[in-house]
């Protein structure tokens, strides 16, 4: 069927970006000599993981325990919880993914690494930790240096747990390309100044993961980084776009929507609002808006509401009719996928499946 004929709104992807997209990451960690262990936060399904795995992905990256037990069970390994675990319950769950799969977690307090270590000797397992450092987001993360290694040190001597190494997130990398190559920069520093403090200590540190799709481009820029985690790359957005770090042809998930009224003068309203899109406002480029509309950039999406979305058609030459379908590529993919249950995907026009959102929701 065409897509047009789609009940909507119906999240889509076309399979042939998806795989360029897929196909471009692993050739440039390939050529940049960086790992790939693709976040899967964005596309939350088992079926997309396996393609970024055969394509040569070192392992995946999950941020809850929910979403790397939907990983696991589908069959997927070598998983890195990149958030820090807390809660007895959520940690027993990890234990559990620990006697079958090789599981990572990061860390940045005492007191998390003393609690995990409880729950995985409890259960008779052992738990990789990296642990994790601030290079300039300020979210979460100790200050690169003694402090850091003294974490380390402790991670060390606690039962069922291997310090294995560093982690870092590198979201301060954003903006125009220019804004991004000089931010790699100072994060290139600050990942220095980590390693310095361990070879100093005499701490081996097998493993130093970051990145970030922005950054991915200046990854070979970071002395001492092993592997990258972008997410994003594998559908791309909006915010991706206006940075400069793909083009609207490389946004892979659109969501299909149907013009349901023109009544009020200067509005053309879609079946589709704030729980289709997410409410995530535009990040870069023009910081306005909500998604671009595909057949009508002058028609920008300037509202929504829970259920309708309202296009500013002012300036328009496009006659708007009730009817007519539209595809929208989203600001921030990640949180419009977790909206959805599933998605259709497609072959240019044509919907060739659909595949289950299978870890929408996982936020514990």
């Amino acid at each position: 069927m065409n897509y047009r004929e789609l009940s909507t709104p119906a999240l889509t992807v076309d399979l042939d970006v998806v795989e360029r997209n897929l196909d471009r990451m692993a050739a440039q960690c390939r050529q940049k000599g960086v790992g790939l262990r693709p976040h899967t936060k964005t596309h939350k399904t088992p079926e997309v993981a396996r393609m970024q795995l055969d394509r040569g992905a070192v392992g995946l990256t999950v941020a809850k325990v929910g979403e790397a037990e939907v990983m696991a069970a589908a069959g997927l390994d070598d998983i890195l919880v990149a958030f820090p675990v807390f809660g007895g319950e959520k940690l027993w769950r990890l234990a559990q993914l620990a006697r079958w799969r090789r599981m990572l977690i990061s860390l940045d307090d005492e007191a998390t690494a003393v609690v995990c270590s409880r729950a995985m000797s409890e259960q008779g397992v052992t738990l990789g930790v990296l642990v994790e450092f601030d290079v300039g987001f300020h979210r979460c993360g100790l200050a690169p240096g003694h402090s850091l290694v003294e974490l380390a040190k402790k991670v060390q001597k606690l039962p069922g747990l291997e310090f294995r190494g560093l982690m870092t997130y590198f979201g301060n990398v954003w903006g125009t390309e220019e804004e991004r190559a000089k931010e790699a920069e100072q994060v290139a520093e600050r990942v220095g100044r980590a390693l310095a403090a361990f070879r100093e200590s005499g701490i081996p540190v097998e493993i130093v993961s970051g990145g970030s799709t922005p950054s991915a481009q200046f990854a070979d820029r970071v002395p001492g980084l092993t592997e990258i985690r972008p997410g994003t790359y594998v559908y791309n957005d909006l915010n991706t776009y206006h940075q400069g770090a793909c083009k609207l042809e490389d946004c892979a998930a659109r969501v299909v929507v149907t013009v349901v009224s023109t009544a009020v003068p200067g509005r053309a309203i879609i079946d589709a609002g704030s729980k289709t899109f997410s409410s995530d406002l535009l990040g870069s480029g023009p910081m306005s808006g909500f998604g671009y509309v595909v057949e009508d950039p002058g028609a920008p999406l300037v509202k929504l509401n829970e259920e309708h979305g309202h296009l500013d058609i002012t300036k328009s030459k496009h006659h708007f009719r009730v009817g007519e379908v539209l595809t929208v590529i989203p600001n921030h993919v990640c949180t419009c996928v977790n909206m959805h249950d599933e998605f259709f995907l497609r072959r240019g026009d044509e919907v060739v499946g659909s595949l289950s959102v299978a870890a929408r929701g996982k936020i514990r």
